[in-house]
């Protein structure tokens, strides 16, 4: 029986500088998953039924559908510079951008994306496409943010909620291809900060810090368990889940989040701790959900 074709890692290509870094980002991560690559550029212009061939009065090789051509033939080349050895294709495809990059992401082994695109405006620091695409893909997505600081280590956020724990694996996993160190960051908040009991009851400090304890110990003893390979070092930090996790990765390769955490919210497809780290973090975010299977209806 033939085996099943690895999925791909997908690159969504638009000709701007930070998809120019998530392609050497891609690139090297397919390279680590032994995945082949795709280059994707989301041609809206049919769409919008403007002319795609060469102006009149231009030179043959103007005109729309050219440079659609080109971006993805530019990504190519990047590509296979970063990474020799990483089979490539690339393809122009026509629809929106962040319509056309969920629709990957049925089909990929995770989704790069850049911060911002040729799109975004100079106040933003997470582009509209990345944004939707952060929320509603069904893959994990890598959006190339900062810098890879070499050497440093896999910062992954727990909490014990389910994407968690996803986010979790996924970073041991990391880790190890990386072969570098993880380091496993649970944030605690005193009771006393979100309620104001009437009797609280002794230490309530003490009670939510040993809670956090032993959350952490636990998770990281049955990772450990799998992936002993991989240096691992705990950190229980008081204060906010975003803040904690941003201060540990200053000097890190890759943080990893869980789409939506214990305080999420039913309509909420990527919570606010996520959507904190992406927007603010020193180096590229991987968000990390349950995979879509094949029984789920796909976008239109």
């Amino acid at each position: 029986m033939t085996a099943a074709a690895p999925r791909p890692v997908v690159i969504g290509v638009d000709g701007s500088a930070s998809a120019s870094a998530a392609v050497r980002l891609a690139a090297h991560e397919a390279a680590r998953r032994g995945c082949p690559l795709r280059v994707v550029h989301a041609f809206i212009w049919p769409l919008l039924r403007v002319p795609l061939g060469p102006s009149p009065l231009g030179p043959p090789e103007g005109g729309l559908r050219a440079q659609a051509d080109r971006i993805v033939a530019d990504a190519i080349t990047d590509a296979h510079a970063a990474a020799p050895d990483v089979p490539v294709t690339g393809e122009v495809v026509e629809g929106a951008p962040a319509a056309v990059l969920l629709r990957e992401s049925r089909r990929a082994e995770l989704v790069v994306i850049g911060s911002r695109g040729l799109g975004g405006f100079a106040g933003l620091v997470l582009g509209s496409v990345a944004t939707q695409v952060a929320e509603y893909a069904h893959c994990p997505v890598l959006v190339a943010r900062g810098e890879e600081h070499a050497g440093g280590p896999v910062v992954v956020g727990v909490d014990g909620s389910e994407h968690a724990t996803l986010a979790l694996d996924f970073a041991w996993e990391q880790a190890a291809r990386r072969a570098t160190d993880l380091v496993v960051v649970h944030a605690w908040r005193s009771p006393g900060l979100r309620v104001r009991a009437t009797a609280p009851p002794p230490s309530p400090d003490r009670t939510a810090e040993a809670e956090g304890e032993k959350l952490l110990a636990t998770l990281v003893a049955d990772a450990r368990r799998r992936h002993p390979e991989v240096p691992v070092t705990e950190r229980l930090l008081p204060g906010p889940p975003a803040k904690a996790l941003l201060a540990a990765a200053e000097t890190a390769q890759l943080i990893v989040v869980g789409a939506r955490g214990l305080g999420g919210f039913a309509g909420m497809l990527l919570g606010s701790v996520s959507q904190a780290v992406v927007r603010h973090a020193p180096c590229p975010v991987a968000i990390v959900r349950p995979r879509a299977t094949a029984s789920e209806p796909a976008e239109s």
